[in-house]
Formats: C-alpha cells, structure tokens, sequence
C-alpha cells in the first residue's frame, strides 16, 4: 500500500499556551489554568491545562464561562512573543534529532526520522527520547502520533496519542483498519461538522466506509450529494481514510512571497466616520511599508478591502489600483489606499479593515521623480523604522494615532491580536 515506508513523526504541545504558564509559574503546577485576558470576562479562553480541562473549561469559551464553571480558575494573560519564543526553541530540540522538520503550526510540526533510526531504536523510543528533551527544557508535554505519511501521523495524534498516558501512539498498515477505520467519520482530518453530515446522508458514517467504498462509486456518491465539482474533494478524502499522503515533510515551506499584508477587526459603533476610519487606514498602511521595507520589497498594486454594517447585515468590498512605479513609502501607499476607500465605501460602520500590497519587486532599484526627493524620504522612512526596531513599535507613532480612533499603540503591545 505505501512502499517503502518513511517514519513520520507530528508532535503536539499538550495546552501549550497554558503549559509554558505553569512551567513559568510553579506554584500553579496542581491548579487549574487557562490563558486569556482575566479583566475581560467576554474575552475568550485561548488554552487550558487538563486539570482545568477536567473542570470543565473549554477552549474558545468566554472567560466568564469558564470561570463559572471553575471558580478556583487561574487565567493568565497571554505571551504571545514567549509562546513563539517557545515555539521556535522546540524547533531547535527537533533539528536535533532530524534536518527535516516543518511546521505545522506554533504546538504542532512534522518531522521525518526515518533516517534517524540507528542501531535497532524504533519509533516509539525515539519519540520517548523526544518527549523527555522537551519536557525537561520546556516544561511542556508532548503527544507524538507516528505514521508512514504525514496524515497518518497527524490523525494519530489527535485520535490516540492525545488520550494515551504516554502521549505515543503509531498508525500503520498493521492496525489502521483494526484501529482508525472504526472512528466516527468526524474524527478524520478535514472533516468538518457540514461535511460530516454529508458522509452521513450518503450512508458512510465512519471513516471505515469511506475507506472501504471503491472510489468511482464515492465519487457518484458526493456529486449526487454535493454536485459535480466534488470530484477532487472525493478523491481527497477518500486518500484520508487510507491514510495516503504523498506529500513530504519539508524543512521550510515559505515560497516566494507574493504579497505583503495588514488588517484590524474594529468595533463598528465606533467606526461610522470618515476622519476616524482614515486613522485605522494609514496604521495599516504604515505596517505594511514598514513589513515591506523590512523584508526588502516593494509594490505597484495596492490593495483595500473592508466590511460595512448597517446592525443587521454586512457588506463588504475589496478594490486595487495598479501605482505609476513600485514603492513601500507610506504617503504614497496611504494615498492610493484612501483614494480606493472613499470610492468604493457605502457609508456604513466598518467592522474590518485589510490593506496589501502586492506585484512584488526588490527595492534595491527604484524609480526616481521630477517632483520628490525620493531617496530621502526612503532613508528617512529606513531611520524611522531601525528605531522602531530597537525600541518597541510605540517608539514613534503619527499624532493621528494618538487620537481615540487609533490602534497603533494598543497593537504595539500585542502579536496577532493578542499581548506579548
């Protein structure tokens, strides 16, 4: 069925969030803990650890919840540049061990160690010899589901590994069909509560069935379900089931990039008037200038998307303009992005805001006008960002986002949306 079959490992950081807490804080060690922001109790619980777990706490449940649920509750602001701090020293440990390791997101990633495996040691004890490194550096426990493919690998982890008190669990030809294909057709990976109820119109209510159907008559089965562009998706899934998956863990899986963006969910009562609208807009602006400076890019389409609310519904657009020339200065970005914006507006409170940049090109060459000194305004706007980076975001803001409408400040001191 596989061939020659690889050893692929994908390991997860059990709560990761909430473990690097209680490794940082050990007095928490036997108490419950969850990370959020405990002065917002409609804020959601980002991880929770299994004695919180246990208690009946749930991620992406509101902080008031979950407190009501579990009064001894600690929750913990979260680290988000400890949490990738984190992330990228586990990385460090895997190389350790293999050259091919891929993230898959910050607790989980890949790794390939079919080449890894000297003098007799087989899977498990290696992924043992993994967990014990981790832990003792971290603090953080690890699943590690073993597999001849990265969709064996992953399933698992999050169908046996994870429920397992050694937190190891290997898929293989030997036992997928003993051991996966009883499971729920909900427990395969990439299937969804929608496409669930799908597999289950269709009489496939495990994902044994959906192994076992010959694929031209799955096929018939989805279009007759889901129309005929569900070919591909059919095929898809049925590969799942079987546990085939041709794709390699890679050590990086950055392309070349195509665009460089920025964007800000608003309260829309907030945000029903132009002049304050413009505010969030050149924040936006400026970060991606400054991200494309930085990564030494610059850009000839600009980019604006928006949603508008009327309270009840939501509109939204999206429009680009190509520039006379490639740039990332911001008075030139900002220009373009606001012209694009008051055009195309309806009027209407705006809940998201989502500028890019793209037609990328490198910025060691740019053109040269009549009418602006524009190497000066680059080493300017270079200078600017050299004591951002040495200093914090909020080193140098525009007066504008000192206004109540701006989010500069606010964003200065979080990463992804969430607190450092």
């Amino acid at each position: 069925m596989w061939g020659r079959e690889p050893t692929i490992l994908l390991i997860d950081g059990q709560s990761f969030y909430a473990s690097v807490e209680k490794a940082a804080h050990p007095a928490y060690r036997d108490m419950p803990v969850a990370v959020g922001d405990p002065e917002r109790r409609s804020g959601i619980i980002l991880a929770a650890c299994p004695i919180a777990k246990a208690g009946g706490v749930t991620t992406a449940e509101r902080v008031g919840e979950a407190i009501a649920k579990c009064p001894n509750l600690m929750v913990i602001r979260p680290r988000m540049q400890t949490y990738i701090s984190i992330s990228l020293f586990i990385t460090a440990i895997y190389e350790s061990f293999t050259d091919l390791v891929e993230p898959y997101s910050i607790d989980e990633q890949f790794l390939d160690v079919t080449g890894s495996l000297s003098g007799g040691e087989n899977a498990e004890s290696l992924a043992r010899r993994i967990q014990a490194k981790v832990l003792l550096s971290t603090g953080v426990w690890s699943r590690v589901g073993i597999g001849p493919s990265k969709i064996l690998a992953k399933m698992a982890t999050d169908n046996f590994a994870k429920k397992r008190p050694d937190g190891i669990f290997k898929l293989g030809r030997g036992n997928i069909e003993t051991e996966l294909w009883p499971l729920p057709v909900e427990q395969m990976f990439m299937v969804g509560s929608r496409m669930a109820y799908h597999f289950h119109r269709m009489g496939l209510p495990t994902i044994g069935d959906v192994a076992r159907t010959d694929l031209g008559e799955l096929k018939r089965k989805m279009r007759r379900e889901m129309g005929r562009q569900s070919d591909i998706q059919a095929e898809y899934y049925w590969q799942t089931a079987r546990g085939i998956d041709p794709s390699p863990v890679v050590a990086s899986t950055r392309g070349t990039l195509q665009s460089i963006s920025h964007g800000k969910a608003l309260r829309a009562n907030l945000y029903r008037k132009l002049p304050d609208i413009e505010v969030v807009l050149l924040e936006l602006v400026i970060e991606v200038c400054r991200r494309a400076r930085r990564l030494g890019k610059q850009g000839r389409v600009v980019s604006v998307g928006a949603v508008e609310t009327d309270g009840r519904r939501t509109f939204s657009f999206g429009r680009q303009t190509t520039l006379p020339y490639a740039t990332s200065l911001t008075h030139e970005v900002a220009e373009a992005a606001r012209r694009l914006f008051v055009t195309h507006w309806r009027g209407m409170p705006i809940s998201r805001l989502f500028i890019s940049l793209t037609e990328l090109s490198g910025d060691d060459t740019y053109q040269l006008t009549l009418f602006e000194d524009r190497p000066k305004i680059y080493s300017l706007e270079r200078a600017a960002d050299s004591i951002k980076d040495r200093f914090g975001d909020a080193a140098l803001i525009r007066a504008s986002s000192l206004l109540e409408a701006g989010v500069a400040r606010e964003r200065a001191a979080q990463i992804g949306g969430h607190y450092r």
